[in-house]
């Protein structure tokens, strides 16, 4: 059963996709739901998705941060919004290793710039790792849609920016990255553990209590699992 515009069918959209399934279980990087309130809060928290860390400090996944679209942002553009918001982000939470940019429907609508965005910001923060997510809800009525639309902006905005200078271990044969486990209720934990206890390294585990460092490892498993 497809979602159906006004009636409460109870179905993800491409937005609900990307932002609750992909992106939003990544840990350590700030995800900021740009539109208005409305979708931010029915994302919020409605996952089991379990991970380890300190929130504010090293994780940000039950925290909800939100444009807050308004009326006259849907007439003036939200791009100034945003570069606010960013820099907020920033100043409170300066531990955070990324930012994402989910997108929702009235930013589609109203064509705001949010690659140029990102674009800026991260060069003014030296590189920071600022991902423009297009994945407003019209685009598809299913969550399927999100998260094909959230692993093209994992390729386009974090596999390929990364150089052989960054890599932070040597590889291995037995190098291995569990992909497409979100993690609900720990299911991924043990996959895990069963992989290393066959010998496997497993280097990405994403995206459930997943990091960035793990995404940018994931072009060095020598199998996707």
């Amino acid at each position: 059963l497809k979602s159906i515009p006004g009636v409460m069918t109870i179905r993800g959209c491409a937005y609900a996709g990307s932002k609750g399934v992909v992106w939003g279980p990544i840990k350590d990087m700030v995800h900021i739901s740009h539109g208005p309130v409305g979708c931010g809060q029915y994302s919020w928290g409605s996952r089991r998705n379990y991970y380890a860390g300190t929130t504010g400090i090293d994780t940000f996944v039950t925290l909800q941060f939100t444009s807050d679209f308004q009326e006259k942002d849907i007439v003036f553009g939200g791009d100034k919004k945003l570069v606010k918001l960013i820099d907020e982000l920033q100043e409170l939470f300066p531990l955070n290793n990324g930012i994402t940019i989910q997108s929702e429907c009235p930013i589609g609508l109203i064509g705001d710039d949010i690659e140029a965005v990102s674009k800026a910001k991260s060069k003014e923060y030296g590189g920071k790792t600022i991902v423009p997510v297009r994945c407003e809800g019209f685009r598809g009525v299913s969550q399927s849609l999100g998260h094909h639309i959230a692993n093209d902006a994992v390729r386009d905005w974090v596999f390929d920016k990364l150089t052989p200078e960054k890599s932070r271990f040597e590889s291995t044969p037995y190098d291995v990255a569990i992909i497409g486990d979100y993690n609900i209720g720990g299911d991924a934990w043990s996959s895990r553990i069963l992989l290393e206890e066959m010998g496997l390294r497993v280097i990405a585990q994403w995206s459930g209590d997943g990091s960035l460092a793990e995404l940018e490892a994931t072009p060095k498993a020598k199998l996707n699992i």
